[in-house]
């Protein structure tokens, strides 16, 4: 396990005092950029060839965010970049820093995630991770905490080929991270507690109670404590659900996703043809920095 000074800080400091606020239109135009390289360390959340030796890379970087960069004679040259631009590979790089795309100058491979690129499961499961990443942030605003939750999602993906379980930790931690959440205690629109009943999804993606909501699906209480729990624990693999509140907390996780991100991931469907439904099974740790 490598460099884990830089994995998922203990999900029970994520909370809505915590929760991140952002404006998608801070971007690099806003800031200064330097003059020469610097060196960062970054996910490869997806690539894409353009003409016929370069390559269009989305990145996310531990120190500025999401970034796109262009990889000049990317193909061609396997000195400078080898497969070092292979989507959910962690490396460390020279960027140059500039408005549109930066420019990549070279990459180090830091770790390929091997062991998940050897599991149809994984890889559905890593992918999609990195979709809703590229999906959802802003670009060129750091997020440390995110960057370390999905360094402990691959690492735990290395260890347990992938499971809604997993998932689902993964997915309400990201969203409470960027301030999405849905409102998991109390009632959206009055702010009571939840009773025995449990809430109902909206259809703006959150919860209300049963006296402020009179139609939509409900989403029970222990389902509603297991996505608390989630946010609670700091281990992958120590929440599961059952298959009906898996149902429950689809409807509202994949709706509230959908509704942020402003389209379906492509992703989702490789995701449902890969059938990964396993139970996790090895517990993983997300380290403090």
């Amino acid at each position: 396990m490598q460099d884990m000074n830089v994995c998922a800080d203990s999900a029970s400091h994520i909370d809505d005092s915590a929760a991140l606020t952002y404006s998608p239109a801070r971007t690099y135009r806003s800031r200064t950029l330097p003059m020469h390289p610097e060196k960062l360390q970054a996910f490869v959340l997806s690539a894409s060839n353009y003409g016929e030796n370069d390559r269009i890379v989305s990145l996310f970087t531990l120190e500025h965010g999401r970034i796109s960069g262009f990889a000049r004679a990317a193909r061609s040259s396997r000195k400078r970049f080898g497969p070092a631009l292979e989507p959910f590979a962690r490396i460390n790089l020279q960027l140059l820093r500039k408005e549109g795309f930066s420019s990549l100058r070279q990459a180090d491979i830091i770790t390929l995630h091997p062991a998940i690129r050897g599991s149809l499961s994984a890889i559905a499961h890593a992918l999609y991770a990195c979709e809703l990443i590229e999906s959802l942030t802003p670009e060129a605003h750091p997020l440390p905490r995110l960057y370390r939750l999905l360094a402990s999602y691959l690492e735990r993906l290395e260890v347990v080929p992938g499971n809604q379980d997993d998932r689902r930790l993964f997915e309400i931690n990201l969203l409470n991270i960027l301030g999405y959440r849905p409102s998991l205690e109390h009632c959206s629109r009055c702010g009571s507690v939840y009773g025995d009943r449990g809430a109902r999804l909206q259809s703006d993606g959150d919860l209300a109670c049963h006296s402020c909501a009179k139609n939509g699906r409900t989403v029970t209480t222990t389902a509603l404590h297991g996505l608390r729990a989630c946010l609670g624990t700091g281990r992958f693999g120590l929440v599961t659900f059952t298959d009906d509140e898996h149902v429950q907390i689809a409807g509202l996780l994949d709706e509230t996703l959908t509704l942020h991100a402003g389209r379906k991931l492509k992703s989702l469907d490789f995701l449902r043809q890969s059938g990964s439904l396993h139970r996790a099974a090895v517990p993983l740790t997300f380290r403090h920095s």
